[in-house]
């Protein structure tokens, strides 16, 4: 962790790293994920910046975010996670493709332009 933007110095909160970090809303504390662990420490930035142990919160086979950004969000509250879970049904196999030909002028029919 690192103030942004800079300057400052660098602390690192997990030893066992993580990924997807999000602030609860009450700044104080710091949610991450641990591959399928959800994570929480304790952050202090007054007058000094501490962090605390991170503790697991629970675990779970939650869909892993591929790009930055975090594949979960927290309530405003910081009890309730929002998360995705892969889906048990297998995916069904694709046995009809529909090609759609001249939408654009069945669009401009239904949507005049003004």
């Amino acid at each position: 962790m690192q103030p942004y933007p800079g300057p400052g110095g660098k602390w690192q909160i997990s030893t066992e790293g993580g990924t997807e970090p999000v602030w609860n809303s009450n700044e104080r504390e710091l949610f991450y994920r641990q591959g399928n662990k959800m994570m929480a420490a304790d952050v202090t930035t007054q007058p000094t910046f501490s962090a605390g142990k991170p503790k697991m919160l629970f675990e779970g086979s939650y869909l892993l975010t591929a790009g930055t950004f975090p594949n979960y969000d927290v309530s405003s509250d910081g009890q309730r996670f929002l998360m995705l879970k892969p889906s048990e049904q297998p995916e069904p196999a694709a046995t009809q493709i529909n090609v759609v030909l001249n939408w654009f002028e069945e669009l401009k029919r239904k949507v005049p332009a003004k």
